[in-house]
């Protein structure tokens, strides 16, 4: 697996085919567990639907995998990730003031972390998104 950083406006945003949005609440990472991974730990995060601006489908994805109700949301940057072909999408940071219940979706429940937890469900992106992210940010 091959990962990679563009900015913003470096790749079409046609092609962005998924948000991946690092959480934080209270100065910790977000994370929910997966139903259907039984012990892997996810950020935020899915496919674009349809005509969903990137945004939209950011939004959309945080509400349904967190129950984020007040946040701040930016975009960060484009990565892609190369197994067979390089598929592209958009790496966002938010912070949540503010969560209501958890709807019903693939998550199970959410919790908070200083660092991201050993059990993840993309052990080779999430820690590389993460720094990203602290270079970015500071």
């Amino acid at each position: 697996m091959k990962i990679k950083f563009y900015n913003i406006n470096e790749i079409d945003n046609n092609l962005l085919k998924f948000a991946v949005i690092a959480t934080k609440h209270q100065n910790k990472w977000v994370c929910g567990k997966n139903k259907n991974e039984g012990r892997y730990w996810e950020m935020p995060g899915g496919h674009r639907e349809g005509n969903e601006s990137i945004l939209n489908a950011a939004q959309r994805e945080l509400f349904e995998e967190s129950g984020a109700l007040k946040y701040t949301i930016e975009p960060v940057c484009v990565y892609s990730i190369t197994i067979e072909e390089e598929v592209y999408g958009m790496l966002f940071f938010a912070e949540v003031q503010e969560f209501g219940n958890l709807p019903e979706s693939e998550i199970e429940k959410i919790d908070f972390f200083d660092e991201l937890p050993s059990e993840l469900s993309f052990p080779e992106a999430y820690p590389k998104f993460i720094e990203y992210i602290n270079l970015w940010y500071n």
